[in-house]
């Protein structure tokens, strides 16, 4: 019995990461802009036709969890995280649209 409760306990440990991805119908609000909130929209996204591991690799970011890479606008110029297709080819470019994600309070 205890084997199955740890098991039981194990498991909804491990599923609550997935959890923590953003799906369609939730955002993620990064504060600690100083251009401004940005907010992540799983909506569009998943609209734009992008699935989770598109980003959540290990190249870009490996966990699903808020906080686990430190995101810098000079790395998404330079082509890396939302920069791999936020570069004005596959999705606007973000070098030219900072409004487009960071919202003035």
């Amino acid at each position: 019995m205890q084997k199955l409760i740890l098991l039981i306990v194990a498991t909804l440990f491990l599923c609550s990461g997935v959890a923590l991805a953003v799906p369609a119908g939730k955002t993620m609000e990064f504060s600690d802009s100083p251009m401004g909130v940005v907010k992540f929209d799983g909506t569009l996204h998943k609209e734009a036709g992008n699935k989770c591991k598109d980003c959540h690799n290990s190249e870009m970011f490996p966990k699903m969890k808020q906080g686990t890479v430190k995101i810098t606008m000079d790395e998404i110029y330079a082509g890396k995280l939302c920069g791999v297709c936020h570069n004005g080819k596959r999705a606007f470019d973000a070098q030219s649209n900072c409004a487009r994600c960071h919202i003035k309070q």
